[in-house]
Order: structure tokens, then sequence, then C-alpha cells
């Protein structure tokens, strides 16, 4: 779902970037530097929201990113 270098949304409001992906029979789990912890921290992709830059989305594309 997300690849190395996207820009997501972790937590409420943490802006982060993916560095490291990996998944296993169960869940992906991928590694996300947050600029406000300064460090990299691992999260489920239940965890992750995509961070849409500004623009207006039509109805498919936020039940994409939402």
């Amino acid at each position: 779902m997300f690849q190395f270098g996207n820009v997501v949304v972790v937590g409420d409001d943490q802006i982060g970037v993916i560095v490291k992906s990996w998944s296993d029979d169960t869940y992906e789990v991928y590694e996300v530097y947050v600029r406000e912890y300064n460090a990299v921290r691992s999260y489920e992709s239940s965890e992750i929201k995509h961070f849409v830059y500004s623009k207006h989305l039509s109805a498919d594309e936020y039940k994409l990113y939402n």
C-alpha cells in the first residue's frame, strides 16, 4: 500500500516519510522517519494514512486515502 519515500501521517498529526517496509502473512510493517521525534519508528499499515497535498478529492479518492 505504501512505498519508500511516501509522505504519510502517523498518530493524529505527525508527518513522516516511509524509509523501509516489509510484510509477512499477517500484516505489513513500515518504518517511518517522523521529524517531530527525529527518529525512525515502526508502524503497521492500519496506523498510517496517506498525506494528501492540498487538493480536492473525489468520492473514490476520499475512500482510498481515508
